[in-house]
């Protein structure tokens, strides 16, 4: 079963269950859609997880991208688990957990490819991949009923910057084995050939250096893809730059990956962002998250001169080496518009080939499924129309259609001898992150601000002597994001006439029931406003008996 990844970028959480064993395979953080306003991450509900926590034999990493470990912490605040993972992957997860500390030390046991784990009934090897990130791995599970392969992220990169091609020996060598179910990456099974080489790009970033030769290069990138930083301060140190890092992700990944030894850094390359002024722009390199548009991000801050140390110029460059992931193009449209604005030349794949993807277009699924010859096909990590392509390349593969499973967050997957196929659902869905809070905002609270975004707010404000029947003070009438009250002077007269007359009508009457009161006053002003304004604001009546 998925716990998310499916039907969905992002999440992803894949659950392989047999009598009393769970492994889990990775543990992912999504981003917010556009209806969940001051939600900062989404992660998926392990409920399931939780009810079987005395099953689970380990959590296993594919590779350290948010996607796949953003989640880590906060699943291990609720479940004590071993967590199993490359340097690299562990590494990242450390930094997350300095961040929030838990109450039992966890479990962090390094593999490297090729490693086997005996977790219970299961026995799961990693297999090195190629990524746009260091260290990432598929991971190939024996089962009483065979083998279940999961691809993780992958592409084939024949040349690969660290010089490793993926292991397509050992993958060869488990097809003719037999591969009983591939569960198999779908995010680029649209896309037709396959992903260029990461190496592409190092041949762009020299053009870019060459052709810019007099201005200050600002280059986003994706914090964990460490052989995209190790190109750039290459190319900044081959053309007697400095390099300055901004973004505490940017700089915590860099610092675990030259640790771990993933990354050679030149001597006297890096600076602090605080010497920057130093030097001319000339000579100078910024490497900055926020290549999605983040808000608060360091290149958001930068293209709305909300940075204390980076202030655009006419002398600067930026560069976007990095594609929108879905759902965020209006994030990074926004950030373009504004650095254009600053009369800053942006480049971006568009205009040079600044950014390749970390991820399999059709030809190299076809690939995988060709060595690996699986008898069931359950695509993962995708939307609805990434999962479908995914499926056609199965079939078009030799896999029949019936033997191709096309699932949803929290449809399991039943598999034995006899068979395979869907067999009901565990409990699932999506956890939101709001700062310290996880999972205290639910579909009432989003309700409620969208409510207040899109109508805004009257609040009604009385103090009442029920006894005597009797308004002592009020009713004040409070708004926000609902009409600009200097202009609406009568509007809020007429509101504060109806509040009273409902408030005195209430008191003669004698009800007591203040649920009922507060309910009868919003009703009568909301017919009244929206008679008025054809809007429809939250309101809320705060009345206080003496």
């Amino acid at each position: 079963m998925s716990l998310g990844g499916l039907e969905e970028i992002g999440k992803n959480m894949t659950v392989l269950e047999w009598g009393d064993d769970i492994i889990v395979i990775d543990c992912g953080m999504g981003f917010p859609d556009e209806d969940m306003p001051g939600v900062d991450l989404v992660i998926p509900d392990i409920s399931y997880l939780i009810q079987n926590a005395h099953k689970i034999r380990g959590i296993l990493i594919t590779h350290g991208h948010e996607d796949h470990i953003g989640a880590v912490p906060y699943v291990l605040k609720q479940i004590n688990v071993p967590i199993y993972g490359t340097k690299l992957s562990l590494g990242i997860i450390e930094g997350k957990l300095d961040e929030h500390p838990l109450d039992e030390e966890p479990e962090l046991y390094t593999v490297e490819a090729g490693d086997v784990v005996n977790l219970g009934v299961f026995k799961a090897e990693f297999i090195h991949v190629n990524h746009s990130i260091a260290d990432a791995c598929a991971i190939a599970v024996r089962t009483p009923v065979g083998i279940v392969y999961h691809s993780g992220d992958f592409k084939l990169d024949v040349s690969p910057i660290d010089g490793n091609m993926m292991d397509l020996v050992r993958i060869g060598e488990l097809g003719r084995e037999g591969v009983t179910l591939l569960l198999c990456e779908s995010t680029n099974a649209e896309r037709p050939g396959f992903t260029p080489s990461e190496r592409t790009v190092g041949s762009s970033l020299e053009r870019i250096f060459e052709k810019y030769c007099d201005k200050r290069l600002i280059i986003a990138t994706f914090s964990s893809n460490v052989h995209r930083v190790q190109q750039i301060i290459n190319a900044s140190a081959a053309h007697k730059r400095k390099v300055a890092v901004l973004g505490r992700s940017m700089v915590n990944v860099i610092g675990a990956a030259a640790e771990l030894g993933y990354m050679e850094l030149p001597d006297g390359v890096l600076i602090d962002i605080s010497e920057i002024r130093k030097y001319k722009p000339e000579e100078l390199t910024l490497i900055t998250t926020g290549s999605q548009g983040e808000p608060m991000s360091a290149l958001y801050r930068i293209a709305f001169s909300e940075h204390d140390k980076v202030k655009l110029s006419a002398s600067d460059v930026v560069v976007l080496s990095s594609s929108a992931i879905p759902g965020n193009e209006k994030f990074v449209g926004k950030i373009v518009n504004a650095v254009v604005r600053s009369g800053v030349k942006v480049v971006n794949d568009s205009v040079e080939d600044v950014h390749v993807s970390g991820h399999a277009c059709s030809e190299e699924i076809k690939l995988l499924m060709a060595l690996l010859k699986p008898k069931y096909l359950m695509p993962i990590h995708g939307e609805y129309r990434h999962l479908y392509a995914n499926k056609d390349i199965g079939e078009y593969m030799g896999i029949p259609s019936e033997n191709i499973f096309i699932s949803e967050i929290g449809k399991v997957l039943e598999v034995d001898r006899r068979g395979a196929r869907f067999a009901g659902e565990v409990p699932s869905g999506k956890v939101l992150v709001d700062g310290s809070g996880v999972g205290d905002i639910g579909s009432v609270v989003l309700r409620d601000r969208r409510h207040l975004a899109e109508d805004g707010l009257v609040v009604v404000v009385a103090t009442v002597d029920t006894d005597a029947g009797l308004v002592v003070s009020g009713p004040d009438i409070v708004s926000r994001g609902f009409v600009y009250v200097k202009e609406s002077e009568e509007l809020m007269r007429e509101v504060k006439k109806i509040a009273e007359s409902s408030i005195e009508r209430l008191l003669k009457k004698r009800v007591g029931d203040w649920a009922h009161i507060k309910g009868v006053i919003r009703d009568d002003l909301a017919k009244f406003i929206f008679a008025k304004t054809k809007r429809k604001p939250m309101i809320l009546p705060v009345i206080m008996d003496l």
